[in-house]
């Protein structure tokens, strides 16, 4: 049998205003029920960013602490809390992220263009990041925007070690304006430099590139992330109703590819969450 699919949903982000897409999930009564209806519909791990009462991106601590347990009350779906936040948001809050107890974050291994703004992740904040995931138990989700951060990672591991789960999950964000393009041939080029101790990777498709990459994925047995943090149409000129309905279309189309939907449990062995 082929080896289960996870499937990531990635909500909400950091980047669209609620007034832009009414249906985008800003407040923790809302983020449960996605995760309640993503779980049910097939993905295995929730990323989140975090609104505040404007539904403006946010690094408060009991805010992160609220959507934590309102994911956890609401489903079984591993938390990953992102610790990129909005481009804007300043390293040391970053950092702070971790007190909030998730099972995973998201490690980006290196500064971006992201379309017209920069999304800094200098080496010394990946290092603090990474050994304070280390001592915390979380396990981390790199995040590779480029060629230039997987050689990152290689580096990052050689020096540091492996996270405190033994496990490194991996994931391509790929179509980003100032990232590596949205292609197969971008894909494959990824995935041939990732460090030989990499043991399970994802990619994730911005915008007009998600089925481009969500098809070139599987093709190379990769795992996927989808949501409404990368993309706003489920069919060119056509809004996504919910992120349910792009953890259903992975699901349909990973199917074709003899892959069916990760548990929430099979997600933590593969990441190296703890139980």
């Amino acid at each position: 049998m082929s080896e289960p699919l996870l499937i990531t949903v990635a909500p909400t982000g950091a980047e669209t205003a609620k007034e832009d897409c009414p249906q985008l999930p800003t407040t923790p009564e809302e983020i449960a029920e996605t995760a309640r209806a993503c779980q049910a519909a097939g993905a295995g791990m929730i990323h989140l960013h975090v609104r505040d009462g404007d539904h403006r991106p946010t690094l408060d601590l009991g805010l992160l602490r609220e959507w934590v347990a309102a994911v956890r009350d609401a489903s079984d779906l591993v938390v990953q809390l992102s610790t990129g936040g909005s481009v804007h948001d300043p390293l040391d809050q970053r950092l702070k992220v971790l007190d909030a107890e998730p099972d995973s974050c998201s490690l980006t291994m290196g500064t971006t263009n992201f379309g017209d703004d920069v999304f800094s992740n200098p080496w010394p904040f990946v290092c603090e990041l990474y050994q304070l995931a280390q001592d915390r138990g979380v396990a981390p989700e790199f995040e590779l925007f480029d060629l230039g951060q997987v050689h990152a990672l290689t580096r990052l591991l050689d020096r540091y070690g492996l996270p405190a789960g033994e496990r490194v999950h991996v994931d391509l964000v790929m179509g980003v304006p100032g990232g590596m393009n949205g292609t197969t041939d971008a894909l494959v080029a990824a995935v041939r430099d990732l460090p030989p101790q990499t043991t399970s990777w994802s990619a994730t498709g911005i915008g007009r590139s998600t089925l481009s990459v969500l098809l070139a994925s599987l093709s190379k047995g990769g795992h996927l992330r989808v949501g409404m943090e990368d993309v706003l149409t489920i069919a060119r000129g056509v809004p996504v109703d919910s992120n349910a309905q792009l953890v259903e279309r992975a699901v349909a189309i990973g199917a074709l590819a003899q892959r069916t939907p990760m548990t929430p449990q099979e997600a933590r062995v593969l990441i190296g969450a703890k139980g």
